[in-house]
């Protein structure tokens, strides 16, 4: 299984989300091999700015040409904007997913549970492991 790009100075979800935490604001996106497996991005059905979220609620949905996926909340926030380029662009997240396809930003309101994010090399090695 190809790992794709995966840069080390974010974190990631088990369920294939980046993250990248300023203070109490964490950027989000889906990594290099979600947007593959998921193929061609037809579609982001967004959540409405002011949404209050649960760590692992979901936050959004992605519609590719092969299957819909939700796109999950690293920690517990609320959804303070999102990427208004994605509307008239969704192939965005799969062309630049860690440029101009970031999906999110929420403003945490507690911090992300440490063992909830992975660095980059536990990342690679979740996706070895066949996750």
């Amino acid at each position: 299984m190809s790992e794709g790009n995966i840069p080390d100075q974010l974190r990631y979800t088990k369920s294939h989300e980046w993250v990248r935490v300023e203070g109490d604001v964490a950027t989000v996106g889906i990594t290099d091999h979600a947007q593959s497996e998921l193929t061609d991005i037809v579609f982001v059905d967004p959540a409405a700015q002011g949404k209050t979220v649960a760590a692992g609620g979901s936050v959004l949905v992605l519609e590719s040409v092969k299957t819909v996926a939700d796109v999950y909340a690293p920690g517990p926030g609320t959804v303070t904007e999102v990427n208004p380029e994605l509307k008239g662009h969704p192939e965005l997240v799969n062309q630049d997913p860690y440029g101009r396809g970031w999906l999110f930003r929420l403003r945490l309101s507690a911090p992300v549970a440490a063992d909830a994010l992975l660095t980059a090399d536990a990342y690679r090695a979740f996706l070895a492991s066949g996750g």
